[in-house]
């Protein structure tokens, strides 16, 4: 199995829930008993700050510049499909949109691609990759040389990869955080989570981290799927991920880098320094997913993971950053889910303007081959979220 066939399997059964993480990766799986937090959830009604969705419509702008940009020949070492698909405002106020998953090369006139280079094809696929927009163009980012790309966040061996998770700000240097998996056997499933880390990016200079740091990685959270900050705190969003369930969790950080002493939530309501005491906050959320501050209130947005599948958005609310998050409203249901085709990830870009909140998802297929047959399947989806 070739490194992009193992990467798109792990996607298909990792993010959607079909299934579990191998069990010896992290603990084991709980018990369908409700926790203290999940019971509240259920019982708790609509939060007082909770804004009403009022709809969700395409964004077309961000629609045309990936679909443009993606089917664009002019070079032959640029991106043409990814996943992840997080963002950031840098310093000089080009916009920053970080992936994981990438292919980068040439789209055929009929909307193909080329097969990747280890089957035999031009198409390179790369685990991670940046691209910076300004002044509505886009560029891939990417190390090594056009003749031979590699990823911005590098492997330590063939047997490791790095996806992205959200990034932050701190003091003018870009802090990406990425979550490492390995292989640690032949069987198409004998990978795992390993560990979290953020690497650190100078503005000028994107294609490779001046300094890679360790994150809390030892009781199975995979952070962060979002970040915010919010007063005089960053907060940290996580997933422990059992396929299904799936558990958010909470951390924070005073100042705005993660190099900070981290915090953690604990189920109640207090934060302990020690990470073993970190509490399954809610279930339902995705791997990557958004706390948005919304007027007076908080809204969480991701896919819909208490259901198999789902093409359904939804989104949770809270007067504060860290919960708890209830009122569950629907948002937007994904036209291209069907057979094959699978959606997932949802969050939101508050940075970046639009008719109201921009959020992206990604689409995918369990059949490698689709990816080949035409290239809009492995493109982010854009959509401008409204509330009343």
């Amino acid at each position: 199995m070739t490194r992009f066939r193992t990467a798109l399997a792990t996607l298909a059964i990792a993010l959607v829930g079909l299934t579990t993480v191998p069990q010896d990766a992290w603990a084991a799986p709980p018990k369908p008993v409700p926790t203290v937090a999940q019971e509240q959830q259920a019982a708790t009604p609509a939060s007082p700050c909770a804004p009403t969705v009022k709809g969700a419509a395409t964004n077309a702008r961000l629609t045309s510049l990936f679909t443009a940009y993606g089917n664009d020949n002019s070079r032959l070492d640029d991106w043409t499909g990814a996943d992840g698909t997080y963002s950031l405002r840098l310093p000089s106020g080009k916009e920053l949109w970080i992936f994981s998953d990438t292919f980068l090369g040439q789209v055929n006139p009929d909307g193909s691609r080329p097969p990747v280079v280890e089957e035999g094809g031009t198409t390179v696929f790369l685990n991670n990759s940046f691209a910076v927009e300004r002044d509505g163009r886009l560029s891939t980012i990417y190390d090594g040389t056009p003749a031979k790309p590699t990823a911005v966040m590098p492997p330590r061996d063939k047997n490791h990869w790095y996806w992205a998770g959200d990034a932050t700000l701190a003091g003018g240097i870009v802090e990406v955080t990425y979550q490492e998996y390995e292989r640690y056997g032949t069987g198409a499933w004998d990978w795992r989570w390993h560990r979290n880390v953020v690497a650190r990016f100078a503005p000028g200079r994107l294609n490779r981290p001046i300094s890679v740091h360790d994150l809390p990685s030892g009781h199975g959270v995979a952070w962060a799927s979002a970040t915010l900050k919010d007063g005089q705190y960053t907060y940290i969003y996580g997933v422990e991920d059992f396929g299904s369930p799936k558990y958010m969790h909470v951390a924070r950080v005073k100042g705005q880098s993660l190099l900070g002493a981290w915090e953690f939530l604990k189920g109640d309501g207090t934060w302990s320094r020690n990470e073993a005491d970190s509490a399954r906050i809610m279930s339902g959320v995705a791997n990557e997913y958004s706390v948005t501050k919304v007027g007076s209130g908080y809204v969480l947005i991701t896919h819909d993971t208490t259901e198999v599948l789902s093409a359904n958005i939804v989104a949770y609310a809270s007067c504060s950053p860290f919960g708890p998050f209830t009122g569950k409203q629907h948002i937007y249901t994904t036209p291209e889910t069907s057979g094959n085709i699978f959606t997932y990830n949802a969050h939101a870009h508050p940075e970046i303007a639009g008719n109201g909140l921009v959020v992206s998802y990604n689409v995918n297929s369990f059949v490698n081959t689709d990816h080949y047959r035409d290239v809009s399947i492995y493109r982010p989806r854009f959509l401008d979220v409204t509330f009343q």
